[in-house]
């Protein structure tokens, strides 16, 4: 078992992080600590700027990243939008067939972009000739991963820009971000962190990506920079700053923080080791990742047997993390074992 388990209160059969991921006690005990201090009234707005320090630090942590390349947005498409918005008229983005809409649509959205949906094992030979190329690292629909090294190789050699986009990667997988112009997660799903936090690792040397909504919170000194028209944003990642959510930072430093105190690599082998367990009971071939993604099965009916899981694409999606162990593999095994001897 991981050491940081122990800091889950256990959910038996909770298999849908993919979904959202459950929060530490500490983690939940920060949020209400925050709600509780908003409604009497006693909230310091600037008391939360180091807990953004913070989570800029241990997103670093996570996926290979300095704290300065990180910057702060409240979700993943609003990440994505600003890079779209910051590619030149006409350029050309490849974009993997059936990859999440948060990827997809900022680019499919602008008419000024040239946009090729390609297969996935297509979208390394599609830097040969993309401006940009976008990918999930890991597929929210089934768990199928990219190849990150070789996209990394391919982009050098054309000089394509690169989106990686690692909601269902950051925490358990290693991640080497500076090889790509931006890697943004959303936070709230293997990060364990509120929803409303998106974190995303941004090149030193992807000056090409603009503050298209910046702010107040994109200076270095963001109280004194509440009003214009003089602007003097960061040289650093926080130029592409959103404001933070108060209510929610200090548990998303202590969500990041706890994830990056275990290693990585220690956290992959515990999630995807689990998803193999579950994937050699069923008769299906071992995976890569921690999403398993089984036909002929219908999530909303194993409720019933505590199992709590997804459908995407007609499919039954459970995905193992932290909090699972050994236990949830033999509920949900005889789950899907039952309901497989009930429909034949």
């Amino acid at each position: 078992m991981l050491a940081i388990a122990s800091a889950f209160t256990r959910v038996p059969g909770y298999l849908d992080t993919a979904s959202y991921g459950l929060p530490s006690r500490a983690a939940a005990r920060a949020v209400r600590d925050a709600v509780r201090a908003w409604q009497a009234g006693t909230l310091d707005p600037a008391a939360f700027d180091p807990a953004v320090e913070r989570m800029r630090a241990a997103f670093g942590t996570l996926v290979g990243a300095a704290a300065d390349d990180v910057t702060l947005a409240g979700s993943t498409s609003q990440v994505v939008g600003m890079v779209a918005a910051s590619l030149p008229d006409g350029a050309r983005v490849a974009i993997a067939e059936g990859d999440f809409a948060s990827v997809c649509f900022p680019f499919l959205a602008d008419p000024r972009l040239r946009v090729d949906v390609v297969p996935l094992d297509g979208i390394v030979a599609a830097a040969a000739t993309a401006d940009l190329v976008a990918v999930s690292a890991v597929q929210s629909s089934d768990g199928r991963v990219a190849n990150l090294d070789a996209l990394a190789t391919a982009a050098r050699v054309s000089g394509a820009k690169t989106l990686v986009d690692a909601s269902h990667a950051a925490g358990w997988m290693e991640l080497s971000a500076r090889d790509f112009d931006v890697v943004v997660a959303s936070a709230y799903k293997w990060l364990a962190a509120p929803r409303g936090i998106a974190l995303a690792a941004v090149r030193p040397d992807a000056a090409w990506v603009r503050p298209v909504n910046a702010g107040w919170y994109g200076a270095d000194r963001p109280w004194d920079s509440l009003y214009g028209p003089r602007m003097q944003l960061s040289a650093t990642a926080r130029r592409l700053d959103t404001s933070p959510p108060w209510q929610l930072v200090e548990a998303g430093a202590i969500s990041l923080e706890l994830l990056a105190s275990q290693a990585v690599a220690e956290i992959g082998a515990h999630s995807v080791g689990l998803a193999n367990a579950f994937r050699e009971r069923i008769g299906m071939p071992r995976g890569a990742s921690p999403i398993v993604a089984v036909e002929g099965v219908d999530a909303d009916a194993l409720a019933g047997a505590g199992i709590r899981a997804s459908s995407r694409g007609g499919r039954a999606r459970f995905a193992f993390h932290v909090a699972n162990d050994e236990r949830d593999v033999d509920l949900v095994v005889h789950a899907v074992r039952a309901k497989a001897r009930a429909a034949a």
